[in-house]
């Protein structure tokens, strides 16, 4: 766990945590800055990026600004502060238009508003696991340490499983995923993996 944070992942530390307090005093940004469902009337285009530093309550902001605490630092140390900004709010963009597809032709979902920075932490958590697989890391449910590869995959698996079966109601399981998956592809472009090539591989 990094003792300092780099500038990036400090400074998305404390504009969470600012909004989080304005949120305590101004109820109303809820309906300017959470992601609302296609459908509801109150969908605006900025929640696709604004939702992400919007949190439900203590526990909720403590759990994803402690995973940005320990994962940020060392991805932004790694990928450089401009493509670390990059990889973060693409994985939030991601997670924001799964979440939205997800809730308006598989959900039919219309009236519940989506927030947090949890789509870019697991977008976060992915990279961790593909740039330090043999890393060790403690999965929640099993106090056991495992290598960052298999923690990615059983957590993956985990929010797959809850999505589909509806196991922990109230929870974005595919913004996670998608945070995910965007992270994944974009890593993947980095290192040259698609027909359409970066200027310069940027990750091995």
């Amino acid at each position: 766990m990094p003792i300092s944070l780099p500038p990036v992942t400090r400074n998305l530390l404390i504009a969470n945590v600012v909004v989080f307090l304005l949120q305590q005093v101004m109820p109303g940004l809820l309906d300017w800055l959470a992601l609302w469902p296609l459908g509801s009337g109150l969908f605006e285009p900025w929640q696709i990026v604004t939702n992400g530093f919007m949190h439900g309550g203590i526990a909720h902001i403590a759990f994803n600004m402690l995973a940005l605490y320990m994962f940020g630092g060392q991805i932004e140390r790694l990928f450089g502060a401009r493509h670390y900004t990059i990889y973060y709010f693409i994985c939030l963009v991601v997670a924001s238009l799964l979440q939205l597809v997800v809730l308006r032709w598989f959900a039919h979902d219309f009236q519940t508003p989506t927030i947090g920075a949890s789509g870019a932490i697991f977008g976060l958590l992915l990279a961790f696991g593909m740039m330090y697989p043999h890393e060790k890391v403690y999965f929640m449910l099993l106090p056991i340490p495992m290598p960052a590869w298999l923690f990615v995959i059983l957590y993956g698996g985990l929010e797959l499983f809850s999505g589909v079966f509806g196991w922990m109601p109230g929870v974005a399981h595919f913004a996670h995923l998608g945070g995910m998956l965007g992270g994944w592809l974009l890593i993947q472009y980095w290192r040259g993996r698609f027909p359409i090539k970066p200027r310069r591989r940027l990750l091995r």
